[in-house]
């Protein structure tokens, strides 16, 4: 039985912590708008796919990893992600039944409501301006889903990720 628990776990957190690198990789200014966020991404896949191995409680610590890694406000990116993952969590049913093109929608929708949760909470603890460009890596994360869902699935069927 324990084996059965934790086979595959390494393959969750691997593929997390390769996100969190490509979150803190550096882009060119010019582009920076447009940067996915790789743990979002990664965190919904897991969630739809294994919502009984990848929860809130998982969301939460790697947000404070992330809140720690930008050395923003502690718990700011940790309160989001809870609040993205609780809404695929609880959707996972049919989320998962959703064709790939209609998954992008919700991730563009999820991925802006969590740019808008840190832009307000931003904006109460440090009276943050508003720039619209953030709402553009939601655009990105969209396009990137189908993709990355793929390669997600793949990888999950390949180390039989349960």
């Amino acid at each position: 039985m324990s084996s059965y628990r934790s086979r595959g776990r390494w393959v969750i957190w691997m593929s997390c912590f390769i996100a969190l690198i490509l979150q803190m990789m550096p882009w060119p200014y010019a582009i920076d708008v447009f940067r996915p966020s790789w743990l979002v991404l990664i965190l919904i896949y897991w969630v739809m796919a294994l919502p009984h191995r990848v929860n809130v409680g998982t969301a939460f610590i790697l947000g404070l990893v992330w809140d720690l890694l930008l050395s923003s406000v502690l718990g700011l990116h940790s309160f989001a992600l809870s609040i993205i993952v609780y809404l695929v969590a609880f959707k996972s049913q049919l989320l998962r039944n959703m064709a790939l093109w209609q998954q992008a929608l919700v991730v563009l929708l999820l991925s802006a409501l969590m740019l808008l949760i840190i832009f307000l909470l931003e904006f109460v603890l440090q009276h943050s301006p508003f720039k619209s460009a953030i709402l553009w890596s939601s655009v990105t994360n969209a396009i990137l889903w189908p993709w990355l869902f793929l390669l997600m699935r793949k990888i999950r069927r390949k180390f039989g990720v349960q």
